[in-house]
């Protein structure tokens, strides 16, 4: 109550000295600096957990716990979210993109610290999948509720939370640019310069609270030593198709893998399940381990061996061939790893593994270039610019991908190859799968529209609010002459008929008993079913504003009846929707 009151004061005060774009700036501000602080607890914990696990390991002389230990996680992190934190899991930016689409940016409070418990359980115990989407998910929340505190509108909270997942980015991977681009590419369908300094101010933030309690400590770094040879750009362009073609594979591969697994209704034997067959890829592919960057690390620095480390393969590293054959091996069967961690319950996001195939991708085609023609291309180079590649083509989000290659490296000297692969990458796969891995499931199902205001409007408006429950209702074995009681009563020209089980019948409109109603003999003998007409169409509560939009434009009806399960609700008008969306887009048009 206090809180309230102060709160109160505060928004009133704000309001008298305070303009909004400053208030804005100010807000913007405070996201960047809780959601680096947020990304600085996540890295830690599960650096903790990790570190933690491995020196067990090595305590207990057991080599293949790391085969156990992402079963305990997903377990774990099922048990905690289902009986503890009450929350599903998933792909987190796809929830963040239907709470901008149909909840008009109001995200769950609880969302600002459940994804970041759940994932570092997860990918602490090893866990197929990466926290880069946890803790944009997290950012993102902390924008939207506070956007929600301070009573912003609509389009202000969609704003902070474009600003909590720059700030969320710029912290996980200290690169501010990136931030900035991630959140305009994928979370903001438009973007204007008043957007802009507020998203880039969160993520400057973000980055300084990182780099000031962790150093140089980082998700993923490397230096470049050697030059960009233009000479060498036919290969990258080859490269830029093959990242196409393993962004596509990853993609329905997820999608295939993850409609399987959750077929198993029962959420402890599908975290077995899952867990089960993670273990097996992993006792056969160790490299899946985790989020994967130690191993993408290792193959900059030209270490190919640490591929077969703890793998059932030994001595075999000085053979190319066997090198490619790996790698292929892991391209192929990784998608299959992140998509158990995250079907049965585990919690966590495809960058990380959309980064380890790009980077996995890229040596392999270096190594296989090297090996068949009489040249030598740098392996690091290639390695770095398919991590643009796929995670491109993956997200859909070709600048992103660019810039944080780029920032990562500490220089801009892969910039040239890094534009061109992201490109043709993002080219291949959108010629297969025009939609991400985040929008694809909600544009399926209408609950996500891009670049149409229209739609966009349409598909945030509750249904349920507009329907009109007003209108009187007749049973369809009375008489004209009880309707006619209703007449006077009523403000309205159109009378539900209903049976006795509050299913709709009919309709009756005054057009269809004005030639009669004045007879006061005839009135009292004619029984409403023999004047009442079917309605042109029905719809449900639950259906899509644009489907609803559709029946009124193909039946040229002004109102329809809304049923559901069979039971009469209501009336939908089509002056009503109008005035609501006239409404909505007057409130989201203000700055």
């Amino acid at each position: 109550m206090i809180f309230r009151e102060l709160l109160v004061k505060f928004l009133v005060w704000r309001l008298k000295y305070i303009s909004s774009n400053n208030f804005i700036l100010i807000l913007s501000g405070i996201v960047g600096l809780v959601s680096g602080f947020a990304a600085v607890t996540l890295k830690s914990s599960v650096h903790f957990i990790q570190h933690t696990l491995a020196e067990y390991k090595d305590n207990s002389g057991f080599d293949f716990l790391y085969m156990i230990y992402p079963i305990i996680g997903i377990f774990l992190t099922v048990l905690v979210s289902k009986y503890i934190l009450k929350v599903k899991t998933g792909h987190g930016i796809t929830q963040i993109l239907f709470y901008i689409s149909r909840r008009s940016s109001i995200v769950k409070r609880t969302m600002t610290y459940t994804r970041m418990i759940t994932s570092a359980i997860t990918v602490g115990f090893g866990g197929s999948v990466g926290l880069e989407a946890p803790i944009v998910v997290t950012g993102s929340a902390i924008g939207s509720n506070l956007g929600r505190l301070t009573h912003l509108n609509y389009k202000k909270r969609t704003l902070l939370i474009a600003c909590g997942a720059s700030g969320a980015i710029a912290a996980i991977f200290n690169s501010p640019i990136a931030g900035v681009i991630f959140a305009i590419e994928v979370i903001l369908t438009d973007v204007t310069i008043n957007k802009f300094i507020p998203i880039l101010i969160s993520s400057v933030v973000g980055s300084l609270v990182s780099y000031t309690l962790l150093g140089r400590e980082l998700m993923f770094s490397f230096k470049l030593s050697n030059a960009f040879h233009p000479e060498h750009v036919h290969y990258y362009i080859l490269l830029g198709v093959a990242c196409g073609i393993i962004s596509v594979h990853f993609t329905r591969l997820t999608y295939l893998v993850e409609n399987a697994i959750e077929k198993v209704k029962n959420d402890l034997n599908r975290a077995l399940l899952g867990g089960i067959g993670l273990a097996l890829i992993i006792l056969a592919f160790p490299p899946i381990y985790g989020e994967g960057y130690d191993i993408i690390l290792q193959l900059l620095s030209g270490n190919d061996k640490a591929i077969f480390d703890n793998s059932l393969i030994y001595g075999q590293s000085d053979k190319t061939l066997i090198v490619i054959g790996l790698l292929f091996a892991i391209l192929i069967i990784k998608p299959i790893a992140s998509a158990l961690t995250i079907g049965a319950g585990g919690s966590g996001g495809i960058f990380a593994p959309s980064l380890f195939m790009g980077g996995i991708g890229g040596y392999m085609f270096a190594r296989t270039i090297n090996y068949i023609f009489p040249v030598t291309i740098d392996t690091s180079h290639f390695t770095l610019v398919g991590m643009c590649g796929v995670m491109s083509g993956v997200l859909h989000a070709p600048l992103t991908a660019i810039f944080l290659i780029a920032e990562i490296t500490g220089g801009y000297g892969l910039f040239v190859p890094l534009m061109l692969v992201s490109a043709i990458s993002f080219t291949t796969i959108s010629y297969f799968e025009p939609y991400s891995l985040y929008t694809k499931p909600l544009i399926e199902k209408g609950d996500y529209v891009q670049y149409d205001k229209d739609k966009q409007v349409l598909s945030q408006m509750n249904m349920r609010k507009l329907i009109e429950s007003d209108l009187l209702s007749i049973k369809f074995d009375e008489t004209l002459e009880d309707l006619i009681k209703l007449v006077k009563k009523s403000k309205r020209n159109i009378f539900p008929v209903l049976n006795y089980e509050g299913g709709l019948e009919g309709i009756v409109t005054l057009d269809d008993i004005r030639d009669r109603m004045f007879d006061s003999e005839k009135r009292k003998e004619i029984i409403i079913k023999q004047v009442m007409q079917l309605p042109p169409a029905e719809v449900g509560p639950d259906d899509s504003m644009e489907e609803v939009m559709n029946k009124f434009e193909i039946t040229q009806a002004w109102n329809l009846p809304v049923i559901e399960n069979g039971k009469y609700l209501g009336f939908l008008s089509k002056s009503r929707i109008f005035n609501a969306y006239r409404t909505r887009l007057i409130s989201q048009n203000k700055d």
